[in-house]
């Protein structure tokens, strides 16, 4: 794969990270496309300019957007209604850029210079009480975003990841703590006093352990 052309064609698409394009990001679709795995008419944010602009540089024939992926539209942002709110967090979750703020059983709110209108925070509300703000009527792609836009957005989303990871690989760290914990004295531990069984327990853990310590190695 050419890594060049996958930076020059993901330098193209808007960043939304909406996952519209079938792929769990814009970098995911970029490299799809310079492997000649996707067409350049997946990006319902992008739009009709945005498949012109991905022509140009690939030299690939210029489609009408594919209607499976979603259709072009106006910029939009996303709006939580706080009344309604449970604050399960399962939005702060799903947003690509971590532009929703909260904590559980707390309300939740939107940052919304840093929302790129993803709608992934819609379908896991369980309250349905997030809806979209159209903020720029008639306008739409490429017309609607802006490069510096898509440049925070891209920011954001690396960000995210990398704060993703490490609270992954914190979790981790303590539940390994708490079971090396509860090795040292694992008869205080536990209601068991059979001997036989604590040390199939034992190893049970242990093995536990050694597959996770596999895992964060890997």
């Amino acid at each position: 794969m050419n890594t060049l052309r996958v930076e020059e064609i993901d330098a193209l698409l808007p960043q939304t990270q909406c996952t519209r394009c079938g792929y769990p990001d814009c970098r995911s679709y970029a490299e799809a496309i310079a492997a000649g795995e996707a067409d350049i008419n997946r990006c319902p944010p992008g739009g009709a300019e945005g498949i012109e602009r991905l022509a140009r540089l690939t030299g690939l024939a210029a489609r009408p957007l594919d209607p499976a992926c979603g259709a072009e539209g106006p910029r939009a942002v996303a709006v939580i209604d706080e009344a309604w709110c449970i604050g399960c967090t399962l939005c702060i979750k799903a947003c690509p850029v971590d532009c929703i703020v909260g904590t559980h059983k707390r309300m939740h709110t939107v940052v919304e210079q840093w929302c790129t209108g993803c709608e992934l925070c819609i379908p896991v509300c369980p309250v349905d009480c997030i809806t979209l703000r159209v903020e720029t009527p008639g306008r739409t792609g490429w017309q609607a975003w802006s490069p510096e836009q898509a440049a925070q957005a891209r920011e954001r989303y690396d960000f995210h990841r990398l704060r993703v990871e490490r609270d992954r690989r914190e979790h981790e760290e303590r539940l390994a703590a708490k079971a090396d914990a509860k090795l040292a004295d694992l008869a205080a531990a536990s209601t068991i006093t059979d001997p036989q069984t604590l040390q199939r327990k034992r190893s049970i853990i242990e093995a536990a352990m050694a597959r996770a310590r596999a895992r964060r190695a890997g």
